[in-house]
C-alpha cells in the first residue's frame, strides 16, 4: 500500500494502462457543484499490474471492490476499497527486488514525501522548493532532499564498486592472457624455423609459409575460445546476482573478447613467420 498525491503518476512518469486517475474528490477536496462522497463509499484505489495479476486474474479490474467488512464486535464497519485505475509495474525501494502487487491510496495523511521534475538542475532549484514550503506553513519540516539520481546511485554503490574492480581485474587477465599468448605462439614459430626452412627448400612459397603457421595459430585460439566460453557461461550463473542490467551470457562482451584473442594469435603468428619466411632456406636449416 503507497500513499500517493494527485499528480504521483505524471510526475513519476508512471503510465496508467486502465482507468483513471485520482481526482481531487479522492482526497476530500470537493468542488463547489460537487456532491458530497458518502462515508460508507469504498476508498479509490490504482494497483499496478502484478496486483492485477495475483489477486483479480484476466477479469477486467476497473470497478473491482474488495475489503469491505461489516460492523463487528470487534469494531466498526469498513467501507473496502475500489480499483479505479491500473498503472504499470514500477519499483521504488530496491532496483534488485521483484515487483510486488501495489495499492495506490489517495494521500490524506499528515506526512507526505513529495516529487519535483524538471527540466533544469535539480541541486539550482532546491532553494526555491524549500521557500515554496515556507510560504505554505514555515513550521513544516523538510528534510532528506535528494534527486532520484543521489536516491539510484546509493542503491547502486555496491554494485558500482564490484564493478570497478571486476573490470580492473577483467583487464589484467585479459592483458596478461594477451601476452601470454603471443609469447607462447612466438616461441612456438620461432621454434619450427628448421621445419621452415625444410620447406622453402623443397619449394614451398613465403605465402604458403604464412598460411601454415597462421592457420595452426588461428586453430588453437579456436579451441581455447571455444573452451573458454562454455567455462564462461557455466560460471557466471554464480555471480549473476552481482550484475545489474547485464545479463550473464552477455554474447557482445563474448564476442569482442574472443576477437580481440583472435586478432592477437594473428599478430603473434604473423611476425615471426614472416620473419622466418624471408629467412635463406640454407640459413634456416642451419637453425637449431
Amino acid at each position: 500500500q503507497l500513499a500517493v498525491g494527485p499528480a504521483f503518476f505524471s510526475t513519476m512518469q508512471i503510465p496508467l494502462l486502465a482507468g483513471r486517475n485520482f481526482n481531487l474528490s479522492d482526497f476530500g477536496v470537493a468542488a463547489s457543484n460537487a456532491k458530497p462522497t458518502p462515508a460508507s463509499a469504498p476508498t479509490p484505489v490504482i494497483v499496478n499490474q502484478a496486483f492485477v495479476s495475483r489477486y483479480v486474474g484476466k477479469d477486467n479490474p476497473i470497478g473491482k471492490e474488495f475489503g469491505r467488512q461489516p460492523v463487528t464486535s470487534g469494531g466498526p464497519a469498513l467501507p473496502g476499497y475500489q480499483i479505479v485505475g491500473v498503472a504499470r509495474d514500477a519499483k521504488y525501494e530496491s532496483l534488485r527486488t521483484e515487483v510486488h502487487p501495489t495499492m495506490y491510496i489517495p494521500q490524506t495523511g499528515s506526512g507526505a514525501t513529495f516529487e519535483v521534475r524538471t527540466a533544469a538542475s535539480p541541486e539550482a532549484i532546491l532553494p526555491a522548493i524549500r521557500e515554496a514550503v515556507a510560504q505554505v506553513n514555515a513550521d513544516l519540516p523538510l528534510f532528506q532532499v535528494e534527486t532520484q539520481s543521489e536516491q539510484i546511485d546509493r542503491l547502486l554503490s555496491q554494485e558500482r564498486l564490484m564493478a570497478w574492480l571486476s573490470t580492473f581485474f577483467g583487464v589484467l587477465a585479459l592483458s596478461l592472457a594477451c601476452i601470454g599468448l603471443y609469447g607462447l605462439l612466438a616461441y612456438e614459430t620461432t621454434r619450427r624455423t628448421r621445419e621452415i626452412g625444410i620447406r622453402m627448400a623443397l619449394g614451398a612459397q613465403p605465402i604458403a609459409i604464412l598460411r601454415l603457421v597462421v592457420g595452426q595459430g588461428i586453430l588453437l585460439v579456436a579451441v581455447g575460445s571455444i573452451v573458454g566460453i562454455v567455462a564462461a557461461l557455466g560460471l557466471t550463473r554464480y555471480i549473476s546476482s552481482f550484475l545489474f542490467g547485464v545479463t550473464p551470457r552477455d554474447a557482445s562482451t563474448l564476442a569482442a573478447i574472443t576477437l580481440l584473442l583472435v586478432a592477437v594469435a594473428l599478430f603473434a603468428c604473423y611476425i615471426p613467420a614472416r620473419r622466418a619466411s624471408r629467412v635463406d632456406p640454407m640459413t634456416a636449416l642451419r637453425h637449431e
